[in-house]
């Protein structure tokens, strides 16, 4: 009787092993038609080559081209590719007065991801253009190779002259597959000099694969310097990353380093006349000096670009976006709770960072007014108050970059939720101490200082060239200060 059992189980077995084997292999992609055996040559830049052996990730990465949905986020909204850019300057008036004397404060829009990096760039007014080559170290792949080209002469060529030594057919690719992948093993790898220089400041040698997931991202998602010489002719590109440590790049020290040399003030702004540094995109410092996700081990590519399921195959998404903008399916993975609570945790935080941002930027602007008031009465021969003046303008610098920081920052305090809070708290603290310096010194001097500030704000955003001509009124959009419309249509840019 056990025999028969026996043999009975093992007939049973067997037959359902056989119709397991012929389900799932007749229901399987053909791996062999899906990739295909191919060699991805050292210097191949043309995704779509790249796309022949892995098309899966071709196709995702080609979707970072489709609009965003508007309805997603709470801030960042999405963009129509044809017809509309989302204006900062306009949604942030005081960006428009502080950054008044330079290319930002000519035109300064949400960019619309990766595909369309250099095509922003050549579409953008071409006074944020006027570095010259160097401009194209983020946005081109290329750019090593022209770098070991034309040398140091590349980051001083005239914009224009610089893209023209890019293929034709490449002129307008942004991030491409070579960026960030070996075409051997497809490892993460970087291909810029800048973040090896940075990697070396901040003496990390040897990152492992899962930091290699940031480091690809810090390519370009990081804060710059373009030194200039005394001709104010761009002489390269470096991260201000020195003196600090891995998990430790702090708001101070990068302030501490653009404040070390003359030639990294690359512009002068109009309403104090100061020659100042500024900061850029500082995603990667400011998530990796000891945020939440970053002490749990969470690379920037878990979040944005999550691993999917595309029929049988596992792949990470190479759509880059928001997980707002994406469902919160990056959250899911790790977070149990639903989706309206951590989406209400998201907008807790970026109300909060957003509210400190304002008021920051407004404090900052009225510093930047008093400034300018104190430069008039000089001018008309007021004795002003040395040590006061000296101590307000250092305090009126640290409050500005701070702003900048944050405002520049993608994620409105989202990867750093206690560190926006603290650096904006700052700039808020240093703004008004500031003003009281500048009020002091003016009452000092005879001079009657208005309790509140007029910002003249329209004169800065009439002023902009091509942004003061026809904003498109928004139902979806109410401008809280009462200035132009977020919505700038690229008709009015003249494009």
């Amino acid at each position: 009787m056990k025999n028969k059992l026996l043999i009975y189980a093992l007939a049973v077995t067997a037959v359902c092993l056989f119709s397991f084997f012929v389900f799932f292999d007749g229901c399987a992609p053909n791996k062999g038609e899906v990739f295909k055996t191919a060699q991805i040559g050292d210097s191949e830049f043309e995704p779509a080559k790249w796309g022949e052996v892995f098309p899966l990730q071709y196709e995702s990465w080609l979707k970072t081209k489709e609009p965003r949905p508007k309805d997603k986020s709470f801030y960042k909204r999405g963009w129509d590719t044809d017809k509309i850019v989302w204006d900062k300057l306009s949604e942030y008036p005081f960006m428009a007065l502080l950054f008044n004397g330079w290319g930002f404060g000519i035109e300064y829009n949400e960019p619309r991801g990766h595909y369309y990096m250099m095509i922003d760039q050549r579409e953008i007014d071409q006074s944020r253009t006027k570095a010259g080559g160097v401009c194209l170290t983020c946005k081109s792949p290329y750019i090593g190779k022209m770098v070991r080209e034309y040398g140091r002469d590349l980051f001083k060529m005239p914009y224009a002259d610089a893209v023209n030594k890019i293929p034709a057919e490449h002129r307008d690719l942004g991030a491409a597959c070579i960026d960030c992948h070996d075409n051997k093993s497809m490892d993460p790898r970087v291909t810029r000099w800048t973040i090896n220089e940075g990697l070396k400041a901040i003496k990390k040698e040897k990152p492992t694969r899962q930091e290699m997931r940031s480091i690809v991202c810090a390519q370009c998602h990081v804060t710059y310097c373009i030194p200039k010489d005394e001709k104010m002719q761009s002489t390269g590109v470096f991260f201000p990353w020195q003196g600090s440590s891995w998990g430790n790049i702090s708001i101070e020290n990068i302030i501490k380093v653009l404040l070390s040399s003359p030639s990294h003030r690359e512009w002068k702004q109009t309403v104090t006349g100061f020659k100042l540094a500024y900061i850029r995109h500082p995603e990667f410092e400011f998530y990796t000096n000891q945020s939440p996700h970053f002490k749990a081990g969470i690379s920037c590519a878990d979040c944005h670009m999550p691993y999917k399921r595309v029929g049988s195959f596992k792949i990470s998404d190479h759509n880059l976006m928001s997980p707002l903008k994406d469902e919160l399916r990056a959250c899911a993975n790790c977070h149990p709770q639903s989706t309206e609570r951590l989406l209400s945790r998201v907008k807790t935080i970026q109300d909060r960072t957003m509210s400190l941002l304002i008021r920051s930027g407004y404090a900052s602007a009225t510093v930047a007014k008093l400034f300018e008031l104190t430069h008039a009465e000089q001018a008309k021969g007021r004795q002003i108050n040395g040590a006061l003046y000296e101590k307000a303008k250092s305090f009126y610098e640290e409050a500005l970059y701070r702003v900048i920081f944050i405002g520049a920052e993608n994620s409105i305090g989202f990867h750093n939720p206690d560190e926006a809070g603290r650096i904006l708290g700052d700039a808020v603290a240093y703004a008004s101490k500031s003003e009281a310096f500048l009020r002091q010194a003016l009452s000092q001097a005879g001079v009657q200082v208005p309790e509140s500030i007029n910002l003249e704000l329209s004169r800065y955003l009439n002023g902009r060239g091509a942004h003061k001509l026809n904003f498109r009124p928004s139902q979806e959009f109410k401008d809280p200060y009462g200035t132009q419309d977020r919505l700038l249509p690229r008709s009015a840019r003249g494009i």
